[in-house]
């Protein structure tokens, strides 16, 4: 048939003007036309030409920048108007459908419509953002034509009678209102921006954010398309393939979602609920109040977007019930034309349809689904964008508000127990994202209600009283389901205690690895762990069962529901309406009802946690605080002299200036070789030098504190103070442990709550051409200025070296070098891996005490305030390193910069450098003032001082020069990091490498990077066994396959009704069962498929938690296993923050998170295989549209897995740092504060937070990003699915049941598709746990078998202790160089021998060769006639005894810790306790051998422990001991007792001494000097001290 734009020649009414031209309707389309042609014509070459030349000179980074006034209006209604000109243009189609000849007029000037309005919309976008408005001229014109010809059309139709009952009328009305819309938004720009008609245009700027080129996350600035496309993602996400994603590629986060800026939003939503009296009020309600004046609003938009969502989501079921019922054979009837359609079809050329003719049209219905899908998919993802981005900007504004509170706490809160860091810990990790995760759930809150009650309304009105019934079963289920989810908490709960005691036993285990390995006791403390696993286990058990029975009601109650609702539906009436479209749309409505009621429990929960995580902030937030300080009233400039060497503000409060000039006092030398004492003996002689003694005038105070001062609410801590501390000069604060020392510098801090009395502060000194000079006045609690803190306990940040020592200030080159040598740190930074710029902390770099005194100490110099604190800070010193310090530190560079120095110190010798000395006792001053006056005034006190220093001065004379603490220390550090960076296995993953320069290997890893781990799934699944990996794959397919069943002979089933109801009506039978058919068969059949489907349920559930639950088990045991097997090559070379991964995070993963992603992925999975299935089998002709589609899936995957791993990556890396600082401040609060560094530390506290918010918003964005695809694809599926079952029903027959079972596993597609790819995501992540650990169990254990077996070894074996070295080298590893070469020796039994040598010589390698801990691979070592590498490992190890270095005991009893074996009695016990002096100490604990002992030993000083350990090797009896340096760290007094017990209670076994104090081995009988690995000197001590040349005796010489 020939085509027309008014139709064939015949029809005469087309063509007919006799009324008039505008009273043809042709022509009145065609009159339409021409504003479309005008745009086209006029738009397309700017378009294509281009306009960049013109545009704006202001440069911005993206051409983002919207700001025409009406934007996002425009922009809504333009996707109005593309809707309306859809429905114009299906509308003109199926009315030309009801005329004879073919009306071009009918539907094509709506196409150019549709076209000319996304054209309207692109040049639009492409206007705005090169910012020239003038060609907006283009779009006035056509608005105005637009509106004029549809007015026109619309009055026509509205002359001829034409009603809101004809479509095409509705239509036009709306299109003449659209284009009236968007005509104002038009005339709104032109008033805004006077772009035209005005002299001078506005000038308007770009937002701060779009020039800024640090900020990349762009969907806040984005047109409304790509934002709820996500559009500006797709550069991102292809980005992130090619090279991975970092803190710099993804940027900084825009200024309105910056912690900062919802800080301050919260806080006025708070301050406007002060009360009159200026009060803020307390409790949870006013942080509620505060939470939802501050981000209440995108909340309520985020509900809106979830109610259209909600209510678009019953579209589909609706949808298709239509075309399910359009498509039956009894309702393929056309209506002929009414006589009104008639008329008009005269009058103006028209036939008119009305919206029940529209919407009865299959295809029709089809675009409304597509198009109803792609809405409700795109308000779905707004809500979810919208409540997370929501909760991401709430969770920072309270982590702001929590740290500025933590800024201002009292310090007694955290020394009295009742805040600890982890319970902050848990408010910034837990509380915070409870809340968030409550503003995400939150929609649903009020979504759901709606859901329930449209889903009942709808399924009533199809189904009657039978749907109620359906609904009554999910109703009921529901509280099971919430039950269920509270015992899944509950187990999850209790799995997490287990799990914590099973990681405290296992980092015992690995801290001690060394002395379990040389005692053979690494077997028991397996035990130990395996039992704590065992018992977690148990729980995870009832976690994995009530798992299952959760995922088991998500599939087996739709199924029920449906069952139920049939059955009861059939019996009800005996010609009950089952046909496809009732029966198809109830199950769509089914599994919409089932979803809100499965969030029930969720949201429920959530709503819960939020209400107690409020209660919690409140209580924090209700705590004390500190006092705040007042303003000084004025001060002045800045003065500086070139005599001063540094500069001095000064506060004044009064014009009075008082100068009070004074020498400086001498600087005393410490001179070691001339001890101290002498200056005491003449210190009383000094007078006729010393003539000006400190008498303090208030001019030359620089602090004072008066009064009383406690922690608690009890007895003041302090009382009756009453001190002074001069100006720029040094005052030590001596006293006994306990007195009050440290309390009293925190007092004058503000630390401490001041009952009575003040704290003043002094102003600082100037220097004037070289005369000090006080120009101070007093002024009363003044705000005091920056203080350098040194804390007793050593507080360091989690950063470099370098980092600690300047904190914050900037480097200085020649002060820092100055510092460090003051301090002694040199050798320390030297052998650190990257020097000072090795990150101290949590990176598996662990200092010792002193270091880590010696940095803090380094901090406190390197600052350049006028106030030093010093909180004893030789207590982890030696006394080498103390008399450095002292000499180097405090009395040459503090005060050569003249600094107010307050030194709290035990070390009495150093007295005597005191310009000012405070002693207190009790909490109170005992005295003060110069020694001179002290001496005078406390003579008791005098020569008791005089007579401790002596005592000191002692001590120092038997330390030994050569090998100090700092060298041991430095020994000990390269031990532990001993090519730690060679070898990195906390992430395996070829990430590490993406760092090399080599582009071919780049390549590779970013290939490596896309591929999904098969290999670590093979690991996961294999582990399972073999009979539950057959029964988890068989299960899954065999309950998806009765699945299909189910649906595919519901279909059968009502297509037959469909078919009976006809032939009924063809023989005039009333109803289909007089003809003879019966449901009976069909139920029967139906009910036994989903009896059958939801058994396949309960048993697929099980079987993935089972086998998670197997593989769990098999991991960890082959994990432990392993590592407890390994060498000792394996704990050295890696760091234990990394073993202890494996065992916590990565195990973890493996036992609760991968069973239910597994779950997910194959559930979702087989649901879009089994639908893709059925949609091809229903209609072949799909499959020809699959395979693009299928293709566009793939990539998408493809480039969203890569860019989700690695945010996800990211969004972990971002906030350990932030947890990090959160606890990094509390611990060291007392020292931000003192420093006043509250604000520095504040800004840093914004970047870790905003940091990790931008990786949370990409994350989200991205996450956005593919659902949106993916549902956009599934909406493709389902139209295609649509269009060809519709086609394949009407013109080849294709049952009405089958139709609607493809339409339904369409739309199931629409939403698993989305899930398969983030469950494959996550998938991919977790599977790195898999790999992580797999790479451990390839580690090869040591060689525990020997040639003899343990029963060949005699039983009292080594009885003698003879030992016999042949020529033995030994080696760490076979890559590594002999650390031993070629050693002989001859010990016979019963001697002591002695072995020294400098650090690395290879002495503790001697000692680790008899446990063979060491690749002995030439020579062997015989012990009592038997070569050691014959013997089993295990019987070697448990024959011999050595105390380390280290002492090490482990949390339990004492006498586990003697005997964890335990094969000794209590006698023996007594008896070895005995012999280690330590019997008293244990008889008066609760419980004597039954006293617990805390984690390391803790509630033991160091020298009990070392005894403890002397102990536990006298238990075992054995004739060979070794002791490896033990008495390096432990003090004289315990080092005397060692060495008497090794003389009398060893006094018969073979006692090999690894020395540190040289001193310790002249009693010895044989003496080996070692020196690189040889041995240099062999003989008696008394024979090398006689000879000359002899290195031993330069040894002894050393250390007199």
């Amino acid at each position: 048939m020939s085509l027309a734009f008014c139709g064939s020649e015949n029809n005469s009414a087309a063509y007919n003007v006799d009324h008039g031209v505008l009273n043809n309707g042709c022509f009145l389309d065609a009159l339409t036309v021409v504003p479309h042609v005008f745009l086209l014509f006029i738009t397309f070459p700017i378009l294509f030409v281009g306009w960049g030349s013109q545009s704006s000179k202001v440069h911005i980074h993206h051409s983002t920048w919207l700001h025409f006034p009406g934007h996002n209006l425009r922009w809504i209604l333009t996707f109005i108007l593309l809707f309306v000109l859809v429905c114009e243009i299906a509308e003109g189609i199926v009315s030309d459908g009801f005329t004879q000849s073919h009306n071009l007029h009918l539907y094509m000037p709506a196409g150019l419509a549709f076209m000319a309005a996304i054209t309207s919309i692109v040049y639009y976008h492409n206007i705005e953002t090169s910012n020239f408005p003038k060609l907006l001229t283009a779009l006035l014109i056509y608005w105005i034509l637009a509106f004029v010809t549809k007015t026109i059309k619309f009055a026509k139709y509205t002359e001829h009678g034409v009603g809101l009952r004809q479509l095409r009328f509705c239509i036009t009305g709306l299109l003449s209102l659209l284009y009236g819309l968007l005509l104002a938004v038009e005339i709104n720009v032109i008033l805004g921006r006077r772009y035209m008609c005005f002299a001078h245009p506005t000038e308007v700027k770009p937002p701060e954010d779009l020039q800024d080129l640090g900020v990349r996350f762009l969907q806040p600035f984005v047109n409304l398309l790509s934002k709820s496309t996500y559009w500006w993602m797709n550069t991102f996400i292809t980005s992130a393939h090619r090279r991975p994603i970092d803190l710099k590629i993804i940027g900084r986060l825009p200024i309105a979602m910056r912690a900062l800026t919802n800080y301050l939003h919260l806080r006025e939503a708070f301050e406007a609920q002060r009360k009159p009296q200026g009060a803020l009020p307390h409790g949870p309600k006013p942080i509620w109040r505060a939470l939802r004046q501050a981000f209440g609003r995108p909340l309520i938009l985020s509900i809106t977007f979830r109610f259209m969502a909600d209510l678009l989501g019953f579209a589909g079921p609706l949808c298709i019930s239509g075309i399910v019922h359009h498509i039956s054979k009894e309702n393929r009837t056309i209506q002929p034309p009414t006589f009104f359609q008639i008329l008009n079809m005269r009058l103006l050329g028209i036939y008119f349809i009305s919206s029940e003719e529209f919407l009865a049209n299959a295809y029709v219905l089809a675009v409304l689904l597509f198009s109803a899908l792609l809405l409700q998919r795109t308000f779905l993802q707004a809500s979810y964008y919208v409540a997370i981005e929501t909760g991401i900007n709430l969770r920072g504004a309270i982590q702001t508000k929590i740290y500025n509170k933590i800024m201002r706490l009292c310090t007694s809160n955290m020394s009295m127990g009742e805040m600890t860091v982890g319970q902050i810990c848990n408010l910034v990790a837990i509380d915070t994202n409870q809340l968030t995760w409550f503003f995400f759930l939150c929609p649903n809150l009020w979504a759901m209600p709606v859901q329930i009650v449209v889903g009942v309304i709808l399924l009533y009105y199809l189904l009657g009283i039978s749907a109620l019934i359906g609904a009554t079963v999910i109703a009921v289920l529901a509280p099971v389901q919430y039950f269920v989810a509270t015992k899944l908490s509950q187990a999850q709960k209790s799995t997490l205690e287990y799990s914590s005691e099973r990681l405290k036993k296992t980092n015992e285990l690995l801290r001690g690895i060394k002395l379990l390995k040389l005692y053979a006791w690494e077997h028991i403390f397996c035990q130990n762990v395996e039992e704590m696993r065992d018992k977690e286990l148990t729980s995870l058990k009832a976690f994995a069962l009530y798992t299952s029975i959760s995922i088991f009601m998500n599939a087996a109650i739709p199924i029920a529901a449906v069952l139920t609702t049939f059955v009861v539906h059939v019996h009800l009436s005996e010609d009950a309406d089952l046909s496809p479209a009732v029966a198809f749309a109830s199950l769509s409505l089914f599994h919409i009802l089932v979803n809100p009621l499965f969030l029930l429990s969720s949201v429920v929960r959530s709503t819960v946690k939020a209400l107690v995580s409020v209660q919690k902030l409140s209580e924090f937030f209700s705590s004390e605080e500190i006092g705040d300080e007042q303003e000084p009233k004025a001060t002045l400039p800045t003065i500086s002299t070139n005599n001063s060497k540094y500069q001095a503000v000064v506060s004044v409060e009064i014009d009075t200036v008082s100068y009070s000039p004074f020498p400086p006092q001498p600087l005393k030398v410490v001179n070691r070789k001339r001890p101290d004492r002498d200056e005491w003996k003449s210190y009383g002689l000094q007078e006729d030098h010393e003539e000006e003694a400190f008498g303090l005038c208030d001019e030359d105070i620089c602090i004072k504190v008066i009064g009383y001062f406690t922690w608690t609410d009890g007895p003041p801590t302090l009382a009756n103070i009453d001190i002074k501390i001069p100006f720029g000069q040094l005052t030590m604060i001596v006293g006994q442990v306990g007195c009050g020392k440290s309390s009293l510098l925190l007092a004058a801090l503000g630390e401490m709550q001041k009952l009575s009395g003040s704290v003043n502060w002094n102003s600082v000194l100037l220097f004037m051409a070289g005369k000090l000079l006080c120009n101070a006045v007093l002024l009363l609690d003044r705000k005091r200025g920056s203080v350098a803190y040194a804390s007793q306990k050593p507080w360091l940040l989690n950063t470099t070296l370098v980092e600690n020592i300047t904190f914050e200030m900037p480097l200085i080159k020649q002060r820092y070098k100055t510092v460090i040598e003051a301090c002694s740190l040199q050798p320390d930074i030297d052998i650190l891996p990257q020097g000072d710029q090795t990150e101290i902390g949590d990176r598996g770099i662990i200092l010792s005490g002193g270091q880590r005194q010696r940095i803090s100490v380094a901090r406190a110099l390197y600052q350049t305030t006028n106030v030093v604190f010093l909180d004893d800070p030789f207590s982890a010193l030696d006394i080498h390193l103390s008399d450095h310090l002292m000499q180097e530190g405090i009395l040459k560079l503090l005060r050569e910069e003249k600094r107010t120095v307050v030194l709290v110190t035990h070390k009495l010798q150093y007295l005597p450098h005191a310009d000012w000395i405070i002693a207190m006792k009790d909490g109170t001053i005992q005295t003060e003032g110069t020694l001179k006056d002290i001496q005078n005034t406390e003579p008791e006190l005098f020569e008791q001082w005089k007579t401790l220093m002596h005592r000191q001065d002692q001590e120092f004379e038997k330390e030994m020069v050569a090998e100090s603490m700092s060298t041991l220390e430095r020994k000990n550090l390269r031990r532990t990091m001993y090519s730690r960076e060679a070898l990195k296995t906390e992430d395996e993953d070829e990430e590490e490498s993406v760092e090399s320069e080599d582009e071919d290997n780049l390549s590779q890893v970013m290939r490596h990077r896309t591929t999904i781990p098969w290999r670590s799934c093979g690991t996961y699944l294999s582990s399972a066994g073999l009979i539950l990996l057959p029964l988890l794959l068989l299960s899954q397919l065999f309950k998806h396959s009765f699945m299909v069943a189910i649906d595919y002979w519901l279909a059968h089933w009502t297509s037959h009704v469909i078919a009976a109801k006809i032939e009924a009506t063809g023989r005039n039978c009333t109803s289909a069962q007089e003809c003879g058919f019966s449901h009976s068969s069909y139920l029967l059949v139906f009910s036994v498929l989903c009896c059958l489907g939801i058994i396949l349920c309960l048993v697929t559930s099980v079987a993935v938690e089972w086998t998670g639950l197997r593989v769990a088990k098999e991991l960890h045991r082959s994990l432990l296993s392993n590592i407890v097997l390994a060498p000792m090559r394996l704990f050295e070379t890696t760091p234990l923050g990394s073993l202890l991964n494996r065992f916590s995070s990565d195990t973890n993963t493996i036992d609760q998170h991968i069973p239910a992603t597994l779950e997910c992925l194959s559930r979702s999975t087989l649901l879009c295989v089994s639908a893709m299935g059925v949609i091809s089998y229903v209609t072949p002709v799909f499959l020809i549209a699959l395979f693009p589609l299928a293709i566009i899936c793939y990539f998408i995957q493809k480039y969203f897995r890569v860019a989700s791993k690695d945010l996800q990556q990211l969004e972990d890396t971002t906030q350990l740092p932030l947890l990090a600082h959160f606890s990094e401040t509390v611990e060291g609060l007392t020292t931000i504060r003192a420093f006043r560094y509250e604000d520095r530390f504040r800004k840093r506290l914004l970047e870790f937070t905003d940091a990790n918010n931008i990786a949370s918003l990409f994350l989200t964005a991205a996450n956005r990003w593919l659902e949106v695809r993916m549902e956009y694809i599934g909406a493709c599926i389902v139209l295609i699915a649509a269009v060809a079952s519709i086609t394949n029903s009407l013109y080849n027959h294709l049952s009405s049941g089958l139709v609607g079972l493809g339409l339904t596993y369409a739309l199931m597609v629409s939403n698993y598709l989305n899930w398969m790819v983030r469950n494959l995501a996550d998938m991919e992540v977790q599977l790195g746990s898999v790999k992580r650990i797999n790479g451990l169990l390839k580690t090869e254990p040591e060689s525990y078998e020997g040639l003899l077996t343990a029963s060949q070894v005699p039983d009292g074996w080594p009885q003698q202790g003879e030992i016999q070295i042949q020529n033995l080298s030994v080696r760490y590893d076979s890559t590594l160089k002999p650390v031993l070469k070629h050693v002989n020796a001859h010990i016979n039994p019963g001697e002591k021998i002695g072995i020294c040598g400098r650090t690395g010589s290879g002495k503790s390698s001697f000692s680790l060769a008899f446990f063979r801990m060491v690749d002995a691979f030439e020579g062997r070592i015989i012990i009592d006639g038997i070569d050691i590498a014959k013997l089993p490992l295990q019987t070697l190890r448990s024959r011999l005894s050595i105390i380390l270095q280290d002492p090490i005991l482990f949390s339990g009893t004492i006498r586990f810790n003697l005997d964890p074996e335990m094969k000794a009695t209590d006698s023996m016990l007594w008896e070895a306790l005995e012999i280690a002096q330590l019997k008293p100490v244990v008889k008066t604990l609760p419980g004597g051998l039954d006293a617990m002992v805390t984690e390391g030993g803790e509630n033991f000083s160091q020298g009990q422990r070392q005894l403890f350990c002397l102990a536990r090797a006298f238990v075992r009896k054995s004739s060979i001991l070794i002791m490896d340096e033990a008495t390096a760290s432990i003090d004289m007094a315990t080092e005397s007792i060692l060495q008497k017990v090794v003389m009398t209670a060893f006094a018969d076994r073979t006692v090999v001494i690894i020395a540190h104090r040289v001193h310790t081995i002249l009693n010895a009988d044989l003496v080996i000097v070692i020196k690189r690995g040889l041995i240099l000197e062999y003989d008696k001590p008394e024979v090398l001290l006689e000879r000359e040349d002899s290195v031993f005796a330069s040894f002894v010489q050393a250390d007199k």
